[in-house]
């Protein structure tokens, strides 16, 4: 009996599969960008850390050498007791003076003392804030790590010659697209940043680049307002936390668009519930209606 092949997967079998898949990939890849910024920010506050350090023990070593300074003269001044002092003086005013300087230098030494031990206590606070913050970098470079071999993997999927004529048979395929010129009135920041994005149609989708020569989508949106002097962190997460939050009905160019529940993907709202936005691996940067798409909300960035 002649073994029978298994039943090839329909184009609606397999275009659903690669949806999957590349939800897969823009969920990892945003939270690979959220890690990168937290990265960033753990590395500005690693380096703040250990120049603490360094200021706080530089500052013990002062301390230290002057207490030191300061009991060897008070050891010095006092080597005497007083009644013997006065014995071997014979003077009542030398032995007073004699006092009275021994008295002020113990009580420097108790201040420089006390000094000295506040010092301590902050170098050590330093110490541990510096070993910490060092243990957070180290831990955030291993998940990165960990996340970028995992989407390298998942995008040589996506990217098999299967997938790619699923993409090509339901016309999803970068060969389809074409570059389309959208007037964008206004001269806010928000519709300039909106054309520039525009000037990028056609140029490929790169998980995690953020320019000149390939952006993921929220790459694409720092991009393009960076271009007119407002920064943004290259993350959803935080792009949607970066402005004011708006209805559907009240979109206009420039506009953050949203979309999913975790937030993995975001546009720039162009009008006429049109986006420009850079996609998914395989595909490039071009114009798409934003009801394609589950829908979670905008925020504008700017007038």
């Amino acid at each position: 009996m002649a073994a029978t092949a298994d039943p090839k997967p329909s184009l609606k079998e397999l275009s659903a599969q690669v949806e999957k898949l590349h939800e897969e990939i823009g969920t990892l890849t945003e939270r690979y960008n959220g890690e990168r910024v937290k990265l960033a920010q753990a590395k500005r506050a690693a380096d703040l850390a250990k120049k603490t350090l360094a200021t706080s023990e530089s500052d013990l070593a002062g301390k230290r050498q002057k207490a030191q300074l300061l009991a060897q003269n008070a050891y010095m001044s006092g080597g005497l007791g007083p009644a013997m002092a006065l014995g071997a003086t014979g003077d009542a005013d030398a032995f007073l003076d004699r006092a009275a300087t021994t008295y002020a230098l113990e009580q420097q030494q108790g201040e420089q003392v006390a000094q000295v031990t506040k010092a301590m206590q902050t170098a050590e606070r330093a110490r541990e804030s510096a070993k910490a913050r060092t243990a957070e970098v180290t831990e955030l470079v291993d998940e990165i790590e960990g996340k970028r071999d995992k989407i390298s993997k998942l995008v040589k999927q996506a990217e098999s010659d299967l997938f790619k004529e699923a993409m090509r048979r339901s016309g999803s395929s970068a060969g389809s697209r074409v570059k389309v010129e959208v007037p964008i009135p206004g001269d806010g920041k928000a519709a300039q940043a909106a054309r520039y994005a525009l000037t990028q149609q056609l140029k490929p989708y790169v998980w995690g680049a953020e320019g000149p020569n390939g952006f993921d989508c929220s790459g694409l949106v720092m991009w393009a307002y960076q271009k007119v002097g407002i920064s943004l962190p290259h993350y959803t997460g935080d792009q949607w936390t970066a402005g004011a939050h708006i209805p559907r009905e009240e979109l206009r160019p420039g506009d953050l668009v949203f979309f999913y529940s975790d937030l993995h993907h975001v546009g720039i709202y162009i009008g006429g519930g049109m986006m420009v936005h850079a996609p998914q691996t395989g595909d490039v940067i071009h114009i798409a209606p934003i009801g394609n798409r589950p829908y979670a909300g905008a925020v504008r960035i700017a007038d």
